[in-house]
């Protein structure tokens, strides 16, 4: 067997190495040059508070993930939430304290106390919210169950129309009447009209408005709006006359009768009456009385509905409050 020969050979002497070591004086980039060496990174020192003390690591905020979306089926019953509607949008109509406060109920700040104890009523619906707008044209609105007027071109006034006065608003023979005495109000522009009729001998309170529909049904005997009338009659009126009244006396056009009859004085063999009824048709207390053998010498108007006469001078005329309107709104269900 022949014998093997080992042969070693110095870095410094090989052929194709470079003097002073492999790879020593080999270029950057070059074919020579081996993958870079990585520095081992020195330690981070442990952070530390104020004292010197390592801090604690704040607890990380859990990130919740969207809820997967279900299909399945909705219960055949359930409660959504009802979203409120406050009224008409933000911009249109005009706020319901200014409509208040126009229509003479209180100030701004007073009617805003009101909304906010809840005695304001919106559309049959209680209001408690501030800002809300309402259309004076259309709404209703109340305030402690009595209609509040708001609009503006509406006109209520109270007359005492004196006797002898025709109840026209113009007369083709110059007589007097009571169109003059809101002749005025008239050709300043507003279309008023009376409730009503009151003959040219009685006297007393006679109602003006342009609200046709509250005109019509305080004229309607269906509404049964008590009027109220004094009357000076001859001869002294018995008990018993009051029950007949009441009962139902038969005139020319049909059956009629008092709601309340009474007899409030007698003298010189005259008798001052109170009589309330709710027809209106043409000359019906005078006929009633004539009917039961009391002729009329006097008769005056006291009271419509929840308007009174008062002290109210003869001629003239004022404007209903609104306690007194929202009483005839309340009378024929408006």
């Amino acid at each position: 067997m022949a014998p093997t020969v080992v042969v070693t050979i110095s870095a410094a002497h090989a052929p194709d190495a470079p003097r002073g070591g492999a790879w020593s004086n080999a270029p950057r980039g070059s074919k020579f040059d081996g993958p870079p060496r990585k520095r081992p990174a020195a330690p981070t020192p442990p952070a530390t508070n104020k004292r010197g003390k390592p801090k604690t690591e704040k607890p990380q905020r859990v990130v919740s993930q969207n809820p997967l979306v279900s299909n399945a089926k909705p219960a055949r019953h359930q409660h959504a939430e009802i979203t409120k509607h406050d009224g008409p949008p933000k911009g249109d109509g005009v706020r319901l304290q200014k409509v208040l406060a126009q229509a003479g109920v209180a100030s701004r700040r007073a009617a805003e106390e009101l909304i906010d104890q809840g005695r304001v009523e919106v559309d049959g619906r209680i209001v408690v919210e501030q800002g809300l707008r309402v259309d004076p044209e259309n709404a209703v609105v109340r305030v402690d169950g009595v209609r509040v007027v708001v609009q503006k071109d509406l006109v209520y006034l109270a007359m005492n129309k004196p006797r002898g006065w025709q109840c026209t608003m113009s007369d083709d023979l110059g007589r007097p009447c009571v169109g003059d005495i809101v002749s005025e109000r008239v050709q300043s522009g507003q279309r008023l009209f009376h409730v009503g009729r009151l003959d040219a001998d009685t006297e007393g309170l006679l109602l003006f408005t342009n609200d046709g529909d509250l005109a019509h049904r305080l004229m309607h005997p269906s509404f049964e709006v008590p009027k109220t009338y004094l009357a000076t009659v001859h001869g002294v009126v018995e008990r018993s006359t009051g029950k007949q009244l009441r009962d139902g006396v038969t005139l020319d056009d049909g059956p009629a009768k008092v709601d309340a009859f009474t007899v409030l004085e007698i003298n010189e063999g005259k008798t001052l009456v109170k009589l309330v009824l709710h027809e209106g048709r043409k000359h019906i207390v005078r006929r009633l009385l004539d009917a039961v053998g009391h002729p009329v010498v006097r008769l005056v108007r006291t009271n419509v509905g929840v308007v009174a006469l008062g002290d109210q001078r003869p001629g003239t005329q004022r404007v209903l409050g609104r306690s007194e309107v929202g009483g005839l709104y309340e009378a024929v269900g408006l």
